[in-house]
């Protein structure tokens, strides 16, 4: 019996995907579990996995193709099973068919005639693939893939170029490329991010909020802790559990507008800003409260690096209600940054500088580091997210108050 796969909500948000490959070819067998598209949606390119096994018969999806939540992808059947057309146009206007039993295999010249997912000059490549091809100056539409339905890998292309290993990719590699007077189009998370921001503009009515953190002993406790080995620790992994700590003490900060009431989030997920090489993402390190410091720092360095390899997961980027964006790295002493919509707020932290800083007629040189905190006015009014963030601050002033 013929079995269409059709596109799952891959988050929370999602309501449209792209294709951005597709992983198998017509008479390719799949196992349930099987990776077989990339599919791209608000936050983040996943990987789709087949619901059910068996060969697949008709593609429906083509690669840049938006397509509604529950659009039919492709269809599967058994080996031997003819699917008729009649069951494929079915699809396509919203009404699953039904099918006959098993008929004869469907020739292999008429299954290549009836993939639609490779036009002529499309080239199949993983988007790392891609990235590196253009780096080593390989030329992608002379190469035979050797991924899962021809599809052209790093491997590949490391081979073409007679190169040992991939050269790393600065995060900072599309602003290098440009040029003045020149066009630069956006790539795919460029414009989800570009989206996301516009919306969150228009619909979240946002205050700002600014304090300076003496610092001072968390970066005495931190250069102990990071001496004496182990897992490293990041300022972020410090930062991440004063704000969960503080979201305990002030739930509103956890809210979202719903109606005429206040919905609570029923468990602490803090977002991570990530530079990746084609943007920002920001996947959720879940349940902050229930974590010390080092498992913290293991949870979000796992996310930094599927984050950096393209492999989050949808469960990676849902279940947040505030994200920590750190440009501290970059030399920036403070910014204002955009809540991510679905959020109450977002944290900016600057960079940790040395100050001098007067004390009882005496001059002290002390570390001090900016924060600010955007805030959702539909939630939390001026007092209640200032009280919030002051205890956010006193909590890294006292770095001995940290389970570690």
């Amino acid at each position: 019996m013929a079995k269409e796969v059709r596109l799952p909500q891959l988050g929370e948000t999602m309501d449209t995907g792209t294709v951005v490959s597709c992983l198998v070819k017509v008479g390719d067998e799949v196992k349930k579990g099987d990776v077989i598209f990339e599919i791209e949606t608000d936050k983040a390119t996943l990987e789709m996995e087949s619901p059910a096994g068996g060969f697949v018969k008709h593609i429906l999806a083509a690669v840049d193709q938006t397509l509604p939540v529950g659009a039919p992808l492709l269809v599967l059947g058994d080996k031997d099973e003819d699917v008729p057309q009649s069951f494929v146009d079915s699809l396509a206007g919203g009404a699953p068919a039904e099918v006959q039993g098993p008929a004869e295999v469907v020739p292999a010249a008429k299954a290549a005639e009836a993939e639609p997912l490779k036009p002529a000059g499309r080239v199949m490549a993983s988007p790392r693939a891609k990235k590196l091809a253009e780096e080593l100056g390989v030329d992608l539409a002379v190469l035979s893939g050797t991924g899962p339905g021809g599809k052209i890998t790093e491997q590949d292309v490391q081979k073409a170029a007679g190169a040992k290993a991939p050269k790393p990719i600065a995060p900072a590699a599309p602003a290098l490329q440009a040029a003045l007077g020149k066009i630069v189009p956006l790539n795919r998370l460029q414009k989800i991010t570009a989206e996301r921001m516009l919306k969150s503009k228009r619909e979240i009515p946002c205050f700002y909020l600014t304090v300076r953190a003496d610092v001072t002993g968390l970066v005495q406790l931190r250069t102990k802790l990071n001496a004496a080995g182990g897992v490293k620790l990041s300022y972020n992994d410090f930062i991440m559990k004063a704000v969960a700590t503080g979201l305990e003490k002030f739930p509103i900060m956890t809210g979202q507008l719903d109606g005429e009431t206040i919905r609570l989030a029923e468990t602490i997920g803090i977002g991570l800003a990530i530079s990746v090489p084609d943007g920002l993402v920001a996947p959720i390190v879940k349940d902050v409260h229930r974590k010390d410091v080092r498992q913290i720092a293991r949870d979000s360095q796992a996310l930094v690096e599927r984050a950096r390899a393209n492999k989050l997961a949808p469960t990676d980027l849902e279940g947040g209600c505030i994200t920590v964006s750190n440009l501290g790295a970059f030399g920036i002493d403070n910014f204002i940054p955009i809540v991510v919509p679905g959020q109450c707020s977002i944290l900016g932290i600057g960079q940790i500088t040395d100050t001098c800083v007067p004390d009882n007629g005496n001059i002290l040189v002390r570390k001090l580091m900016n924060m600010t905190l955007s805030v959702d006015h539909k939630v939390a009014n001026g007092a209640y997210a200032a009280q919030f963030l002051d205890f956010v601050r006193k909590l890294l002033e006292d770095a001995k108050g940290f389970t570690i």
